[in-house]
Formats: structure tokens, C-alpha cells, sequence
């Protein structure tokens, strides 16, 4: 794999070949935390890498459900036993090989464990290896709200292999893809002008090495500017006000159904950017004639491509809608936002295209208006 340049980012963070990793694990007991796509998809890949050196404890695997109805206390009360069961020490490490759910659930659970112990972070989705691995966000769900439960703590390594998303199918890569536009809305207007060439047809071999590093390094420099959300970082945000509104409300209606999740991630967020861009162009701009905010123009450009990428999450997304109360619904999940100050629900406005600014309040009216523009 080409290793692209990365003088611009943290220390933590490598694209070298996954056989270096040997060195951060000698004299260690070894966890991995895997889940069941990933113990078949990408575990052989970096098991035959371990099995090369006989120098190295033998490690335990751990293996939970996929899905973000997963992420819950319950799931990292069993990862706790595991550790405990099998003795785990302070000096122990914790790879977490897999996608967002198991990073942000790993994670937590290593620097909980005994007080915190080590660990490596294994992205192995495009969402997770250009989003949730970098950063320091660590968390679970609670009550259905997304991230309730959290701390921020940085992993040992981020180690990221774009050849892990050889094993995804189209939809998984799009879902990450979502954040990608995300980067580019709020901080590089010139890359966003290139996200319009690639098309979803040409996901499968799209070579995704360039596009990941760069938005690593955009998401790693913001994140060091404000490694605990304080100001800047909350730029990271847009399209999650709504987007995260959405995502939760439908992972309950799954949950009380039995039924998969209608929306991944990067789809409602997706979703979210829409209605955020809406907001900036047309109800931010109403009420704050003399601030800046993306014009009609830009905001058609948005949705023009996002809906070309996500065509079928969109057309899902206004059938449900049309439901009696579930728009409304989704406005009341807003009000949990984590960003949320004084029962003021916040959220981003996109200045330009490639700039943004945060701590913006919104209405659940707003929010209404904005989901119905979807």
C-alpha cells in the first residue's frame, strides 16, 4: 500500500504496514475485540500477521454483535468480564479491529478498565478510519441516545489499512463517504470540488488512500486545536444535530419492531447535511440577514450531490416521513443533543462552502421545516 505523507499529522496516527505493530506488543497480554464480520473479513488478515512472531503472548479474542444496538453498558460488561476472567493486568492492551461501533466501544472500555489501560485503534470501515478513530472520542449509546456515555483519551496508535475496505460492500462505503463530504463542507471548499468527480458506481475501486489521508489530517488538526470539544471541534458536528435525530429515532422504532436499523450512520448524517444546509441558506439567513451563510446556489450544489449518492436513503427517507408524527418525533430527539446548552438545541451553520461555525441555535420548528426540505 502507498503510504501517503504524513508529516501533518499527530504521532498516533500511521498508515505503515500493519507488521510494525509487532513492536507495541511484545511482553503484553493481548486483547483484540472483534465482531462477527470482522472476525471473518479482517481478523485472518492481521491474525497471520501475529502468528509470524512467536515472540508474542498468546491473545485473546473477543468477539461481540455488530450494530450500533450493540453499543450499550450491557455489551461492555461482557468485554469487562472477559478482561477480568482471563487476568488482565494494567500493562495489558486492547485492539479494536473493526468500525465505529467497536472503536468507540473498545476504546471505552480500555480506558475504563482498571482505571485505563492501553489501546490501538484498527479502523477498518471508511467511516471509522476517516471519522471515529481520530480524535479521542470514546462512548456508548444510552436509552437510545447516541453517544450518551463517554470520555475523551487517546489511543496508543491509530493504524489505518484502506486495504480493510476491500472487504465492504457499497452501502458501508458510502456510509463513510458521508463523512468525507462532511470535512469538506466545513473546512476545504477546493477539496469539495473533487469529492463532485467521484461517483458512487466507482466506490468498489475507487482508491480511497488519498481521500482518507487527507481527511484524517483535517479531522487530526481541529481535534488538536480542541481535543475536548470546547470550541472549534464542534465545526465536526454538522449534519449531526438532525442527522443524529434521525438516526436515533429509527434505531428505537427497529429496536421495538426487531428489525435492522433503516438508516447507517453516514446515511442519516447524510440526511442531517441536507437539512443543516437548508438551515444555513434560507431560516439561519432570515432571522441573521447580516451574518454569513451559504447562498440558494451553494445549497442546491449540496443537495444535488448528496442526493445523487444517497438517492435510495433519501427516497426511504421522505416514504417514512410521511407517517403521521414520526417528523415531529424526530424533532424531540434533538432536545438530547450533546451539544445542547440551556435547553437550547445547537447546532452548525455553513458560512461558505469550506467554512463553518458552531453553537447556533435552532428551533424544533426549525428542525421541522428543515427535515420536510430533505
Amino acid at each position: 500500500m502507498e503510504i501517503p505523507k504524513t508529516s501533518n499529522l499527530p504521532a498516533y496516527i500511521t498508515f505503515e504496514p500493519l507488521e510494525k505493530i509487532i513492536s507495541l506488543l511484545q511482553n503484553r497480554q493481548i486483547a483484540i475485540l472483534v465482531d462477527e464480520n470482522t472476525k471473518r473479513e479482517c481478523y485472518p488478515i492481521f491474525n497471520k500477521i501475529l502468528e509470524q512472531n512467536n515472540n508474542l503472548k498468546p491473545f485473546l479474542v473477543i468477539e461481540i454483535s455488530s450494530g450500533e444496538t450493540n453499543k450499550t453498558w450491557q455489551t461492555c460488561t461482557y468485554i469487562w468480564q472477559q478482561l477480568t476472567q482471563n487476568n488482565f493486568d494494567r500493562k495489558a492492551i486492547l485492539i479494536n479491529l473493526g468500525g465505529g461501533v467497536i472503536g468507540d466501544m473498545g476504546g471505552f472500555c480500555a480506558a475504563t478498565y482498571k482505571r485505563g489501560i492501553d489501546f490501538i485503534q484498527i479502523p477498518t470501515t471508511l467511516l471509522s478510519q476517516v471519522d471515529a478513530s481520530v480524535g479521542g472520542k470514546l462512548g456508548i449509546d444510552f436509552n437510545g441516545f447516541k453517544n450518551h456515555i463517554g470520555l475523551f483519551k487517546t489511543p496508543s496508535k491509530v493504524w489505518i489499512q484502506t486495504l480493510f475496505l476491500q472487504t465492504l460492500p457499497q452501502k458501508e462505503i458510502r456510509s463513510g463517504f458521508a463523512e468525507v463530504i462532511k470535512h469538506t463542507l466545513i473546512a476545504d471548499k477546493k477539496e469539495w470540488k473533487k469529492n463532485l468527480e467521484i461517483k458512487k458506481e466507482n466506490f468498489q475501486t475507487q482508491k480511497w488512500i488519498t481521500t482518507v489521508a487527507h481527511s484524517v489530517a483535517l479531522k487530526a488538526k481541529i481535534t488538536e486545536n480542541d481535543p475536548t470539544e470546547k470550541g472549534v471541534r464542534k465545526i465536526l458536528n454538522f449534519g449531526h444535530t438532525i442527522g443524529h435525530a434521525i438516526e436515533s429515532y429509527f434505531i428505537e422504532q427497529n429496536k421495538k419492531d426487531n428489525t435492522k436499523p433503516l438508516f447507517l450512520h453516514g446515511e442519516a448524517i447524510a440526511l442531517g447535511m441536507i437539512a443543516e444546509s437548508y438551515f444555513s441558506a434560507f431560516l439561519y439567513k432570515d432571522e441573521h440577514p447580516n451574518q454569513k451563510s451559504i447562498s440558494s446556489t451553494d445549497f442546491q450544489e449540496i443537495k444535488t450531490y448528496i442526493s445523487i449518492i444517497f438517492d435510495d436513503t433519501i427516497k426511504i427517507f421522505r416514504e417514512a416521513i410521511q407517517k403521521q408524527n414520526i417528523a415531529q418525533e424526530i424533532t424531540e430527539w434533538a432536545k438530547q443533543d450533546k451539544k445542547n446548552k440551556q435547553n437550547k438545541i445547537l447546532t452548525c451553520v455553513l458560512e461558505e462552502i469550506g467554512k463553518a461555525t458552531f453553537d447556533v441555535p435552532i428551533t424544533q420548528t426549525q428542525i421541522l421545516e428543515s427535515l420536510r426540505k430533505i
